[in-house]
């Protein structure tokens, strides 16, 4: 039976206003979805409720919870409407459900008067985020999204860095997540793996699911947050196991303040890593392992590996209503992150990769795809801000600044040896030129390189200048005397091409 002091009307008091009339009451959380995730938010509430910053009121899900999951008087629902319908009046609710549900259930929670923490991706499109921040705006709720990374100390350690200077100037963010998903990861669910579902988004990519904190991290990184902080969002999707969605991607946002984030992720490799969020500074670099609030921070002076707290997102929600603290990841803050997912959802489907790319370990469900040599390739791509088209590994689509003008390929006794791209999509960092790659024998062997880890301003074959009257047209650091060594500097010129003869 429901208990009665479930029915108690919500808390008035929103945004973060306390009440002013008396002490706060103790927040009433309802959670929908107890499955999954949401055991972990079951896990959570005992903690708050332990602590006297909680009391969990109503669970509703169409699968009850097993006996003895939750404590006396806790109301079970198959669902949100039959939970709000039977006078449950939630101070806050928690959405831990398929992705495709989170916008239609937290409008149910908005109208009701509840503050809303959903999991992330918040929701499954811009026009959904769009339509549920203006919901919240108007009723006066708030809603925090669960990008939990974003609760980590270690990002206002990184703040500071740059504040400081002494990474120097940021030359980009990346992301780099290498994990591994097998086959029963993606048949655990209708919606497991799909980019629509009964005509409906889900958008289930690696981007967008299971490495999301990867993204939403290294956006907050680069102060990227809202979706007018973002300027253009470029997608290279591709797909190993049997699925809809992409497994293997990278994607090169801009921001509007010019700072280039890299995101570099497969669910394909080799085993699981950490997944990385790097800083990258003309004076050094800081690795943050947000899975573990882990920081390692390299200078000129060598690296210091430091360790961060991390604060609980619902337990800072509380805070909100009762005190005024800020969130911390709020869904208005979520909005550079959708505008990458709704690349993703608008995106042509995922290429397929070619199964000789790829071997498959163990066998049924627990068969996992290895995509041969992809963590290197990703940690190309992040060092380089290149896409995996502009790689050019076997498999992938190829780049529109990699394919050969037809008219003018490079042919010696009847073969064709060289591959012309017109470096357009090169970073600044790089010293952007055309070049040649592959470049390969008679005998069709490779003979070239580009992007190569330990020097990623190496391209392929073609005309690079190590200064012209102070411009390094050669990429990569330049050497200072003062400096007794080599320092990345804002010197890098641009060679384009003016025009192609036939001889």
């Amino acid at each position: 039976m429901l208990d009665p002091a479930s029915r108690l009307t919500p808390s008035r008091h929103r945004t973060g206003n306390p009440v002013a009339d008396g002490p706060a009451r103790v927040a009433r959380v309802a959670l929908v979805g107890v499955h999954g995730f949401g055991a972990r938010h079951l896990d959570n509430l005992r903690r708050l409720e332990d602590d006297g910053a909680a009391r969990l009121v109503a669970v509703a899900d169409p699968r009850p919870p097993e006996d003895g999951t939750l404590g006396a008087g806790v109301g079970v629902f198959n669902n949100l409407e039959d939970l709000l319908a039977a006078g449950v009046a939630p101070d806050v609710v928690v959405i831990a459900t398929p992705i495709q549900a989170h916008a239609p259930l937290a409008h149910a929670a908005i109208e009701a008067g509840a503050d809303v923490y959903v999991e992330k991706p918040p929701v499954a499109s811009m026009e959904q985020y769009d339509s549920l921040l203006a919901a919240a705006d108007t009723a006066g709720v708030a809603v925090q999204t669960g990008f939990q990374s974003l609760g980590s100390a270690a990002l206002d350690r990184l703040d500071d860095l740059v504040a400081s200077g002494t990474l120097g100037s940021v030359r980009g963010v990346s992301a780099l997540g290498t994990w591994v998903r097998t086959r029963g990861y993606f048949g655990r669910s209708r919606w497991a793996g799909k980019r629509t579902l009964d005509g409906v988004d889900v958008v289930d990519g690696v981007a967008t699911n299971p490495l999301a904190h990867a993204v939403a991290t290294a956006l907050r990184v680069a102060g990227a947050r809202k979706s007018s902080d973002v300027a253009t969002v470029e997608t290279d999707l591709y797909r190993a196991h049997d699925i809809e969605c992409d497994d293997t991607s990278t994607i090169r946002v801009r921001t509007a303040s010019g700072t280039v984030v890299m995101l570099a992720l497969t669910l394909c490799a080799a085993e699981q890593t950490r997944p990385s969020v790097t800083l990258h500074g003309t004076q050094g670099t800081a690795v943050l392992y947000y899975t573990e609030d882990e920081l390692a921070v390299t200078t000129a002076e060598g690296t210091v590996i430091e360790h961060f707290g991390r604060a609980n997102l619902l337990k800072n929600l509380l805070e909100h209503r009762a005190s005024g603290t800020p969130l911390l990841s709020p869904l208005a803050c979520s909005g550079a992150f959708m505008r990458v997912l709704d690349a993703v959802r608008l995106a042509p489907p995922p290429q397929p990769i070619d199964p000789s790319y790829v071997t498959w370990i163990g066998d049924g469900d627990e068969a996992h795809p290895v995509l041969h040599g992809i963590e290197e390739l990703l940690q190309r791509a992040c060092l380089a801000q290149a896409t995996i088209g502009e790689l050019g590994p076997g498999w992938a689509r190829p780049s529109s600044s990699s394919v050969s003008p037809s008219s003018l390929p490079l042919v010696l006794d009847g073969r064709e040896v060289g591959s012309y791209r017109d470096g357009t999509a090169v970073s600044p960092f790089l010293s952007p030129r055309p070049y040649l790659h592959p470049v390969t024998t008679r005998r069709g062997v490779t003979v070239t390189d580009h992007f190569p880890a330990d020097h990623v301003w190496h391209l392929g074959a073609g005309v690079a200048v190590q200064d012209v009257d102070g411009v390094n047209l050669w990429g990569g650091r330049t050497y200072r005397r003062e400096a007794q060594g080599y320092v990345w500097r804002p010197d890098h010129g641009r060679i384009t091409r003016t025009g192609l003869a036939q001889h």
